[in-house]
């Protein structure tokens, strides 16, 4: 149950994919003087070292982050929302070279005013205590608060919250099946719980029919409750195992993932339309690399 750590993933295409996205969207409801609360229900440790052994490992950084931040001096300006992404990062880091990455829980609250509040969710022992740590160096005070608990459950003590003003986001590992279900579950009883709430769900795009059921039953629920809604694709490469002339089958790792809120800004779409296609130009690893971008309510 606990095997997954982001650290080996951080800073790859779908944690580019997933912030770019974010960010545009606590920008967005920060405008407001009103406060705002911010759920994470599945946080991480919240800080990763790129030149730490687990990145290392991976290297996938090297293929997301890394690759957008080393684009080559003559290149055409990166879209204002991947151009704030990257700005946000790199404050997070000394001189030119990224070697911190600021998970959600920091980027969300870098941008959070201070009567916002932030609720923290990780289960697992080690990022959980590791969240604790680095959220204990912000001196955030009573901003930030870190639960040992489990998202899918602890969520529902913070909505509605006082002000009325909430965005969840919902990122599990997705490594057990049950995990879709459940968020769709928690999206449904949310919108029943708290029906003005933005709700932001990561999920991989994987050969699995979970992975592609959940985008569409969100949307079917969006529209019978008669929400606005908004889903973000971004496909890096083919999803097709490879086998080898001496028969070794290579797995391709995670090929694309997607982004689907309920309830989002308005002018989320207008911000990913320029940033999709150049993420598709940008970290693209094959001819199969390609964006979608659709929204209704």
């Amino acid at each position: 149950m606990f095997s997954y750590r982001h650290a080996f993933h951080a800073g790859n295409h779908a944690d580019v994919l997933k912030h770019t996205v974010l960010i545009a969207t606590v920008q967005y409801l920060t405008e407001k003087d009103a406060a705002l609360t911010v759920v994470d229900t599945h946080a991480g440790a919240g800080l990763y070292r790129l030149d730490g052994d687990y990145a290392r490992t991976s290297g996938e950084s090297g293929h997301g982050l890394l690759q957008l931040a080393a684009a080559p001096a003559d290149a055409a300006p990166l879209a204002p929302a991947l151009q704030a992404y990257l700005d946000l990062v790199r404050s997070f880091n000394k001189g030119a070279t990224l070697k911190v990455y600021p998970g959600s829980p920091f980027i969300i609250q870098h941008l959070l005013r201070a009567h916002d509040r932030l609720k923290l969710f990780e289960l697992h022992p080690s990022d959980g205590r590791s969240l604790a740590g680095n959220v204990a160096q912000l001196d955030a005070g009573r901003q930030v608060a870190v639960l040992p608990e489990d998202g899918f459950e602890g969520w529902r003590k913070f909505l509605p919250p006082p002000a009325r003003r909430a965005l969840l986001l919902c990122d599990p590992s997705y490594e057990m099946k049950s995990d879709y279900g459940k968020v769709l579950n928690l999206a449904v009883e949310g919108l029943k719980r708290f029906p003005t709430g933005t709700y932001a769900v990561w999920y991989p795009i994987i050969p699995r029919p979970e992975a592609h059921d959940l985008p569409r039953r969100l949307k079917t629920m969006a529209q019978k409750a008669g929400k606005s809604w908004l889903h973000a694709t971004l496909t890096v490469k083919s999803s097709k195992i490879i086998t080898s002339a001496t028969g070794e089958e290579k797995r391709p790792g995670l090929p694309a993932s997607g982004m689907f809120l309920i309830n989002p800004p308005h002018t989320l779409k207008a911000a990913l339309a320029p940033a999709l296609p150049q993420l598709v130009e940008r970290l693209g690893q094959d001819r199969h690399a390609t964006f979608t971008l659709e929204s209704g309510g």
